[in-house]
């Protein structure tokens, strides 16, 4: 049997629109490389005829073809996580549906592989999302840098290759909620970044929001490091002391000039500034607290309804079925 020296993963949701455009430049691609390969399609619940494309793929190409069926959406990242567990080659490399990343791309971080890397992130050359993804994008990336000391240029490309050594650490970590990038970076043992050509979506819309990209800020904040926690303690001891300070400052101040009022509305500024900072700390605590939470309920983190997939010669031999049967 061949060695599978290259998997690529592809999560897939509501995207039946640009899927055939999918197909018609990815394997191209792909066989260009000349080496062993497959893809694991991931459809993440879609709720649109995705599924349905993909089963169709599948009888096309079962050769080099493997499709997961969630029976739900469970998110992109999760979706990654299982075709992680579902590869096999030697390489993986991950891939968005939508073509904004170039499948002609991958050779380009095969390439960085070969000079000895283990893991390479890509950084898009020219950008073609709206102005406000792309000023959010990079003061996110840089905020997330400070506090996690992880150096992702450009965090929210999905091109990445990854060793096999790499996939088997992250599979064998059971977080409920990660970032995928940030984790294999801190499992890498030499990491490395190329630039790649980056398209405009042609068909379909964005699945992330800025609600989606904050949200993925506050699991990298709050997975990856225990500085916004102590940043917290810190500025809720300054203001404790500038607190005290101020309160003996107005007792000195009504005993040497008596009871005013001129001062009132700059007090309920101090104090609402006060609970602002409270209310802001105990938000930071929940995140804490809410992804201890999900840990300890030990809840799937995906359920799989089916997998596609075309069995090995040995498993002919072992099942009694013939060639070119595919399996669920």
């Amino acid at each position: 049997m061949n060695t599978i020296q290259l998997s690529v993963i592809i999560p897939v949701y509501n995207e039946q629109e640009g899927l055939q455009t999918l197909f018609d430049r990815l394997y191209p691609a792909l066989d260009k490389l000349n080496l062993f390969y497959e893809i694991v399609f991931v459809n993440d619940g879609s709720r649109d005829r995705s599924a349905a494309i993909l089963r169709a793929q599948f009888q096309l190409r079962p050769d080099v073809t493997r499709v997961i069926l969630f029976n739900g959406n469970f998110g992109q990242h999760m979706a990654i996580m299982a075709g992680f567990e579902q590869s096999r080659g030697q390489r993986v490399v991950t891939l968005d549906a939508d073509l904004q990343n170039p499948p002609e791309e991958i050779g380009k971080l095969l390439a960085k592989m070969d000079e000895g890397f283990d893991y390479i992130g890509s950084i898009r050359k020219q950008r073609n999302d709206s102005w406000w993804r792309h000023v959010a994008s990079r003061a996110m990336n840089n905020f997330r840098e400070r506090i996690t000391r992880i150096k992702i240029t450009d965090q929210g490309c999905m091109l990445r290759a990854y060793d096999r050594g790499i996939i088997d650490a992250i599979n064998s970590c059971r977080e409920v909620n990660t970032f995928i990038p940030a984790l294999a970076y801190t499992f890498a043992r030499k990491p490395a970044e190329v630039v790649v050509e980056h398209e405009e979506r042609a068909e379909g819309e964005s699945k992330y929001s800025l609600y989606s990209l904050i949200r993925l800020n506050f699991d990298l904040m709050t997975g990856f490091s225990v500085v916004p926690l102590q940043w917290f303690s810190m500025v809720g001891m300054v203001t404790s002391i500038f607190s005290a300070l101020f309160f003996v400052f107005l007792v000195i101040r009504r005993l040497i000039i008596g009871p005013e009022a001129e001062g009132l509305f700059t007090l309920f500024a101090l104090v609402f500034f006060m609970i602002g900072i409270t209310l802001f700390g105990i938000g930071l605590l929940g995140e804490y607290v809410g992804r201890i939470y999900q840990q300890v309920r030990h809840r799937p983190r995906y359920l799989v309804e089916a997998v596609l997939e075309k069995q090995d010669a040995e498993s002919y031999i072992e099942n009694g079925v013939q060639p070119g049967d595919a399996t669920l």
